[in-house]
């Protein structure tokens, strides 16, 4: 069992949560993942680590209520326990000194990209965040990422915060400008990945891109995260996350991705129906 040390809401439907896990927090590196369940008779499922504190044990996830799962998830409150929190999973982020690069985040994938520009940041790179979202209300760890990045770029959909548009078109605007740029990480929504990933074609840069796919396991044994890579067939928690953004079958992964779609509605609506939801606002 795996204490819930501290919650927050950051939006709506976005949560914070840290996880008392001392053996996972003493050798979680950026861009691994865990996979936790919320009862004995819970989904397992993956969410890459969005911090983690070594001296105190804990581990952070954010994560967005996007089915009966996460919902079910979001219902905990600070104090209660989580039945399984397996991980560190997957390679970690190549990191080295490359020079200039940026890290790219959109949705949650804003949270995932912050321990990777950390890491970037410590290994002597000049680092530039680019986080966008619709609007104000859901860009998160704006303060964690301005204590990392040597500039941080913020992007709305409506304007209603930093500039108006999407980060692709801050990312264009950055390499047509410096010529020194030389790694991307691109983390988000599977189409703001594709997006990214085309957008880069051009310019003589290496794209990195962590992929968020139906996994179960965790260990390669079920084979449900494979993705083709290259023409290749690799899987995402043994080979992943991270992989080469021009290398990646996009038209495939979103199409695998979207497979249980069905099931996964009725999954949430029959959790709603049932009304099991334990949770309390503040």
């Amino acid at each position: 069992m795996y204490l819930i040390k501290e919650k927050t809401k950051l939006y709506q439907d976005m949560y914070s949560m840290w996880i008392e896990v001392p053996e996972i927090a003493k050798t979680v590196q950026p861009g691994q993942f865990i996979i936790l369940m919320t009862t004995e008779k819970g989904e397992r499922i993956p969410l890459t680590v969005a911090d983690y504190d070594r001296n105190n044990g804990l581990v952070q996830i954010v994560f967005q209520v996007v089915g009966k799962t996460s919902e079910e998830l979001s219902c905990f409150q600070e104090g209660e326990y989580l039945y399984s929190f397996i991980g560190p999973l997957g390679r970690q982020s190549e990191i080295e000194l490359f020079g200039t690069v940026v890290v790219v985040g959109g949705g949650t994938g804003i949270a995932c990209i912050h321990p990777i520009a950390r890491g970037l940041k410590e290994a002597g790179n000049r680092v530039i965040a680019i986080i966008g979202a619709r609007n104000k209300d859901l860009i998160i760890m704006e303060k964690e990422l301005r204590s990392v990045s040597d500039e941080l770029i913020i992007t709305t959909d409506d304007g209603s915060y930093g500039r108006k548009g999407f980060v692709t078109e801050a990312l264009k605007e950055k390499l047509d400008q410096d010529h020194s740029i030389k790694k991307i990480w691109a983390i988000g929504p599977p189409i703001m990945m594709k997006v990214t990933t085309n957008l880069i074609k051009p310019y003589p840069v290496d794209i990195i891109v962590s992929l968020n796919t139906i996994m179960v396991d965790g260990t390669g044994m079920c084979g449900s995260c494979r993705v083709s890579i290259g023409g290749e067939t690799k899987f995402v928690c043994t080979d992943g996350p991270e992989f080469d953004g021009r290398l990646v079958n996009w038209d495939e992964f979103i199409h695998r991705n979207n497979r249980y779609q069905m099931e996964e509605k009725e999954s949430w609506q029959h959790f709603k129906n049932e009304n099991r939801c334990r949770c309390k606002e503040s």
